[in-house]
């Protein structure tokens, strides 16, 4: 069923907005692709020489983009291997490059979603030239979920496919989430950009993706209290030398839906504990390190660490809610769908959008 109603999910933004964000995100491409090729496969640089504000902390600021031909787990091929040779991030890099807005034909009976104009999926791997942006568990692959995990997954999956009511469907479905600006941060289909803003005591990340801004203090005030969840979490933030660390918990029970784009199908509760840090590597790269612990879903804790680049180019706004014609379609095609008796395993599933 749920593929069935991906099919009516034919746009997720007005025209008008269509265009800003996607010469936009053409912009950024472009750039990506004139940049030379990475070269690089080892662990991120020292931070001796980096820029700092006023009172010496480094100067996270700017805007970052986050996408990346690196997969969040470890492709087969290159099992039982951390680091990519210079070879083949040539290769990589190239043929993201030369085939990122080839457009390729949907199977027969699925009118698709997006064409790749408005696809902005990276065109380079991460900075340490790893194979996966998971860095733990060592085999760069998701741990398994618990028992609990896979029938909460199954129980989200049937719910979603019935489709009800808005309820029902995703956070980023319903626009309330950025689909990739998480917490945490993970790319994945097209506005992977950041804005970081700091001050002595707080630190704002502005997300491109539903312009979605974490507030997060620095100053030891503890988080909010365990009745009062919030959509993103509670964040707080620390400076251990260097490096920027921020606690979140505190999350509702719908999870942050970032981790469903992958094509994962899965995502944290409300027992969430995410760990993010940020460092300063030198002037046109940061280092976004973070680790999922959520022991209700996922049988051991697990880690992602990459790379942003500085861009000199504004974020813009993302019309989701504005432009969401999908919504409507997804539940329109549910009442169809009921009234029909159709089945999901009756159609081809649509990619996600």
């Amino acid at each position: 069923m749920r593929g069935y109603l991906r099919l009516f999910r034919p746009s997720a933004v007005v025209m008008p907005f269509m265009i800003v964000i996607g010469a936009a995100g053409t912009a950024h491409a472009q750039r990506a692709s004139q940049a030379p090729t990475s070269q690089t496969t080892s662990a991120p640089r020292p931070t001796a020489s980096i820029p700092r504000l006023s009172d010496g902390r480094p100067d996270l600021q700017g805007v970052w983009g986050f996408a990346t031909v690196t997969p969040l787990q470890r492709p087969k091929e290159f099992a039982g291997r951390e680091t990519l040779t210079t070879d083949e991030i040539a290769a990589i890099e190239q043929k993201a490059t030369r085939d990122q807005f080839v457009d390729v034909a949907p199977p027969p009976g699925n009118p698709g979603a997006y064409n790749r104009f408005w696809i902005d999926a990276g065109t380079r791997v991460v900075g340490t030239g790893r194979t996966s942006l998971i860095v733990d568990p060592p085999d760069g692959r998701l741990p398994p979920l618990t028992e609990r995990g896979k029938a909460r997954e199954k129980a989200l999956e049937t719910k979603s496919a019935g489709a009800a009511g808005p309820e029902d469907l995703t956070t980023w479905d319903r626009c309330l989430l950025g689909f990739n600006a998480g917490p945490p941060l993970i790319g994945g289909g097209y506005n992977a950009y950041v804005q970081l803003f700091q001050t002595r005591d707080h630190f704002v990340m502005h997300t491109e993706m539903v312009h979605d801004a974490r507030i997060i203090p620095l100053d030891g005030r503890p988080p909010l209290p365990a009745h009062l969840p919030q959509w993103k979490g509670s964040s707080r933030g620390r400076w251990e030398g260097d490096t920027l660390v921020i606690e979140t918990r505190g999350f509702r029970p719908e999870g942050t839906g970032t981790l469903s784009l992958r094509g994962l199908g899965l995502s944290p509760d409300e027992n969430l504990r995410l760990t993010e840090r940020w460092r300063r590597l030198d002037a046109n790269t940061l280092s976004y390190e973070y680790t999922v612990d959520d022991p209700t879903v996922w049988t051991r804790p697990w880690t992602v660490s990459l790379t942003l680049s500085k861009s000199d180019q504004p974020i813009h706004e993302y019309a989701c809610h504005e432009g969401n014609y999908g919504l409507s379609g997804i539940l329109s095609g549910a009442r169809a769908a009921g009234r029909s008796g159709t089945t999901a395993s009756s159609r081809e599933a649509a990619p996600a959008r």
